[in-house]
């Protein structure tokens, strides 16, 4: 893989880490345009993810900076909130780590990311649905209480796990885990606000117990030379775009219809999925 191939799944991982359109689906999409290919496809991936949870960072610091805080003086909801939304991905990372390496390399991708992405397309379409039919009662009761009442109960423990369950679901490649998360928060009734930050910081704990992980297991440290340029020029790529598409997809989820991406995702998985077996 070149410098200027990782930059450009950089650009892409970046982008569409914040966007509900699935960032691991894209990345095997481009790969497979750009007939890029790596001896650990997961490890690369990684590199590239880590990057945006330090564009999740850069972006939300006042918020963790808050939270940290809040732990340190005895106030630690939302921080069990947040490591209670990690336990299902955990499981799932430890139980099924080999097979989802495997399905990574598998030739049969393309078809899993574009059936994935129509998925993806079904649930967003449904929570925008949903919330535009009455289902956001919940949310505008929390929207009428006070700024630390919106902070306790924005998210519950129940919605934090169940959250924490779309986004483990979302380790299938073309399974978007922002967009998961956003509509299952979405669906469950809590305001638009609360879910994005809740989405982009629940992310942060699966992905540096990843690495971790991966340094503890010798294969960070197994990486070569040659692959080395490539990876941080794509790290580099994922963190400068990500804080951008991080601060934009915040505003986005405030505002917008998720009608918009649930045709993207259908339309990209469509054309995937006709790709494959031509």
């Amino acid at each position: 893989m070149s410098v200027w191939e990782a930059i450009i799944l950089g650009i892409v991982q970046g982008i569409t880490e914040f966007l509900p359109i699935s960032s691991s689906g894209h990345l095997q999409i481009a790969k497979e345009v750009l007939g890029v290919t790596l001896a650990d496809n997961l490890t690369f991936d990684i590199v590239l993810h880590l990057a945006t949870v330090l564009a999740t960072i850069t972006v939300l610091w006042r918020e963790i900076g808050t939270l940290i805080m809040d732990t340190l003086r005895g106030r630690a909801g939302y921080a069990l909130k947040l490591v209670l939304s990690a336990v299902p991905v955990a499981l799932v990372g430890l139980l099924l780590r080999d097979q989802l390496n495997a399905m990574l390399a598998s030739p049969n991708i393309l078809l899993i990311v574009g059936g994935m992405l129509v998925l993806t397309a079904g649930l967003l379409w449904f929570a925008g649905r949903k919330r535009e039919t009455g289902g956001d009662r919940a949310a505008r009761r929390i929207e009428r209480e006070t700024p630390r009442r919106k902070e306790a109960e924005g998210i519950s423990f129940r919605d934090a796990f169940i959250m924490g369950l779309a986004q483990a679901a979302a380790a299938m490649p073309g399974l978007s885990r922002s967009g998961s998360t956003i509509a299952t928060g979405l669906i469950l009734g809590n305001q638009r606000a609360a879910i994005a930050q809740f989405s982009f910081l629940m992310v942060i704990i699966p992905i540096v117990g990843e690495v971790g992980l991966d340094a503890l297991q010798g294969n960070l440290g197994a990486i070569t030379a040659t692959d080395a340029l490539p990876l941080v020029a794509g790290f580099a790529a994922a963190f400068a775009v990500g804080v951008a598409a991080c601060r934009f997809m915040i505003e986005m989820v405030k505002r917008s219809k998720l009608v918009w991406f649930a045709a993207y995702c259908g339309v990209v998985g469509a054309a995937t999925i006709i790709y494959y077996f031509c």
